[in-house]
């Protein structure tokens, strides 16, 4: 007859000896090391916010346990399109006109922006700054505000140098438009987080077209603030590969070490003010409303293009 005890000691003995269950348990601690680790960097970073060495707060989100490498997976590591063709010069802005801007504007309250989406695990954050930009302007010259589909582009942009989820840059997704005549929306279109293995873009449920688009000036904010104020949101590429930006949560988003020069994540500014006496860029990601303050993040403005916001903006002309 077997004992109670001895019956538990089976259990744990086969227990401990499934390969499976180890390995599910090895990951767990992984990941919950990771968690731990990642909690420890917000918790001493909100210490020195406290202390006012900090402008912005950090806070756990659903990133909490993602290695670094899993992280950068997610931004678009992509090789840098020339779109120095591209450039309006006319957008190089005086100080008269500068002055001349109002102090703050919100495309959110103004109707411009559609609901914070969500990527995935997917690289795919510069079809939803494409979508993002073109909503705005197609809100502005019908009234009405339509989702436009992230995985058209993400399908059918390959032949334009995009690499879908592994990347791409605004300006492939603003050529395909135009060439394509058309961009369908979400709701015949819907987001995947993957992607297909066909172009499966549907002429007859086309929502609207672009005929061409328009590049900044590079690393000029003062352009992109009279493009901002009279033109709508716009598109550009950041830095985006810091910790302190993984977990962002309120504030002005400020770090020295975030590069004007490099670029790896593209998202949509709608907006600018000022908080506390700081200027900043009102920024809509595409990470879901759980990261951030509901999906965006107030990024320094007028620090000389503090992660490389004003070095590639970009907007449609329908």
């Amino acid at each position: 007859i077997f004992s109670h005890s001895l019956t538990v000691d089976i259990s744990l003995h086969q227990h401990c000896n499934n390969p499976l269950l180890s390995r599910l348990q090895s990951q767990e601690i992984i990941r919950r090391t990771i968690w731990w680790e990642n909690n420890k960097k917000i918790e001493a970073h909100n210490a020195k916010h406290r202390d006012s060495n900090h402008t912005f707060k950090m806070a756990m989100n659903h990133f909490g346990d993602w290695t670094a490498l899993e992280f950068g997976q997610l931004l678009a590591n992509q090789d840098f399109e020339n779109v120095s063709d591209k450039v309006n010069q006319t957008w190089n802005v005086t100080g008269e006109e500068i002055g001349a801007l109002p102090q703050g504007i919100c495309w959110t309250s103004a109707g411009y922006v559609t609901e914070v989406k969500y990527q995935g695990p997917c690289s795919s954050c510069w079809a939803f700054s494409v979508t993002g930009s073109l909503e705005g302007q197609l809100f502005k010259k019908t009234g009405k505000l339509i989702s436009l589909s992230e995985q058209n582009l993400v399908d059918c942009s390959r032949g334009y140098g995009s690499n879908g989820c592994n990347g791409g840059w605004p300006s492939q997704a603003y050529q395909y438009i135009k060439d394509n005549r058309g961009i369908e929306a979400t709701a015949t279109y819907p987001y995947i987080a993957k992607e297909h293995s066909t172009c499966n873009y549907d002429g007859s449920n086309k929502v609207t077209s672009i005929s061409g688009f328009k590049v900044l000036p590079f690393g000029n904010e003062a352009a992109l603030a009279k493009a901002v104020a009279e033109i709508g949101p716009i598109a550009v590429v950041i830095d985006a590969s810091l910790a302190s930006f993984q977990f962002y949560s309120s504030g002005v988003y400020y770090d020295v070490e975030c590069k004007s020069n490099k670029y790896n994540h593209a998202v949509l500014v709608v907006g600018y003010g000022v908080q506390g006496g700081q200027n900043y860029w009102n920024v809509k990601n595409s990470w879901g409303v759980f990261w951030g303050n509901n999906g965006y993040i107030r990024m320094a403005k007028d620090r000389n293009n503090h992660c490389a916001i004003a070095s590639y903006p970009m907007y449609p002309e329908i």
